[in-house]
């Protein structure tokens, strides 16, 4: 019995330990962006990009929105060419081709609405909850990719990413939005697959 019993203590601190750590891993997780899905669509001579991109807010950049900050979120969407100089060990990489999609969200309170200004097409949208205007925004539909850049998909990469912009922030928040991973909000670069010829 005496053997049994410190087996049975060490398990159980690290089944503690383990669930702790996934526990943690699951938050931080809940609070990045991300690319939920991405694909690609041939249309003409082009292709079409669609995504659904999510952007879950911590408490920090809410009560900012809240008290009147606009957040500016931008999509980053790039092509790739990829030169293969040793095979796979070594590869030159060329950007031929960046865009970027920027939308900044707001509160008003006397409305009590959140206005979504997109900053691409110059218009702006209401919406009576954070989470309906975030939803809008995660949305990218029929977005046409230069056709020059995509007649050989052979050896392209077509990859995209989401953060929030902390050089749009007003200046005295700057400093502090950057040395602290609360407005650390970004997703990694996902990279879109060209459909199946």
């Amino acid at each position: 019995m005496v053997s049994i019993m410190p087996a049975y203590v060490t398990a159980k601190r690290l089944l503690a330990s383990v669930f702790f750590v996934f526990v943690s891993v699951q938050s931080i997780q809940a609070e990045t962006f991300q690319i939920e899905e991405a694909h690609t669509s041939p249309a003409g001579n082009g292709y079409l990009l669609n995504a659904n991109l999510s952007f879950p807010l911590n408490s920090r950049v809410k009560e900012a929105l809240y008290n009147g900050v606009p957040i500016t979120f931008v999509q980053q969407i790039q092509l790739i060419r990829v030169y293969p100089v040793l095979g796979e060990w070594w590869q030159w990489r060329s950007n031929i081709w960046s865009s970027e999609i920027r939308y900044v969200l707001r509160y008003h309170d006397l409305s009590q609405q959140y206005l979504l200004h997109s900053m691409e097409t110059q218009t702006h949208r209401n919406f009576s909850t954070m989470e309906s205007a975030l939803s809008s925004m995660g949305e990218i539909k029929d977005l046409s990719l230069p056709p020059q850049h995509t007649l050989d998909t052979h050896n392209l990469e077509l990859r995209l990413r989401c953060y929030i912009d902390l050089n749009a922030l007003p200046s005295p928040m700057r400093p502090g939005a950057f040395l602290s991973d609360k407005w650390d909000l970004a997703s990694d670069w996902y990279e879109v697959a060209w459909p199946s010829k």
